[in-house]
């Protein structure tokens, strides 16, 4: 009987430290990490480093400064017409600032132009209106005698009475300025043989040089 309590007590303890070792056994397995979660661990923190370095490196390096593309502009061309109109205006403007080089230069609009001039002078028997248009000295071939007159003041002071005579306002008045035609004299602005007022190029510009009676 007591042999088998002895037994009965072995029996028991063996059960009991058998239970114990399976309690420590199960503590031991939960309590150290698993072999995925550690490579899982390892990728997450390799993958976070190569992120960190990526941006870092976008960081520190310089932007690439933007370089603006340049387009040529279209030459524009004009027409043929236009460039001629062009071109005729730049030679007016050219030969208005430079002066006409001699009579045979002076185009028949320009005559005509100043030829109106001089007839109004002498058709209002303007004196002063004369003088402004006449360059000095001046040929003045009176009936009686000519004079040259060397300056405005001078020419002015022959009268309005003495220059404009009747047979001399009758020939300008009639004249025809659109019928004007350039010689090495000038222009001749008169009609019917008449008394005449001479104008040609004196420095680059029309001007009276003879009055003939």
């Amino acid at each position: 009987m007591k042999k088998k309590s002895v037994i009965a007590a072995v029996g028991m303890m063996s059960l009991w430290l058998a239970a114990c070792g399976q309690a420590g056994g199960t503590g031991n397995v939960q309590t150290e990490p698993s072999v995925v979660e550690t490579v899982q661990e390892t990728q997450s923190s390799e993958a976070a480093s190569v992120v960190e370095e990526t941006q870092a490196a976008q960081t520190e390096a310089p932007a690439e400064p933007t370089v603006p593309v340049q387009t040529e502009a279209p030459v524009q061309t004009g027409g043929s017409a236009e460039t001629e109109a062009v071109l005729e205006a730049s030679s007016t403007e050219t030969q208005a600032s430079s002066g006409y080089e001699d009579n045979f230069a002076v185009d028949s609009e320009a005559a005509a132009a100043f030829g109106t001039q001089v007839k109004e002078a002498v058709a209002a028997q303007d004196l002063e209106a004369l003088a402004d248009l006449a360059a000095y000295p001046l040929y003045v071939g009176f009936t009686d005698g000519s004079v040259n007159v060397t300056s405005r003041e001078e020419f002015v002071a022959l009268g309005a009475e003495r220059v404009f005579t009747p047979e001399l306002v009758e020939s300008v008045g009639n004249a025809d300025v659109n019928s004007l035609s350039p010689s090495m004299a000038g222009f001749a602005l008169s009609s019917n043989d008449g008394p005449n007022i001479i104008f040609s190029v004196v420095n680059g510009s029309l001007a009276i040089q003879g009055i003939n009676y």
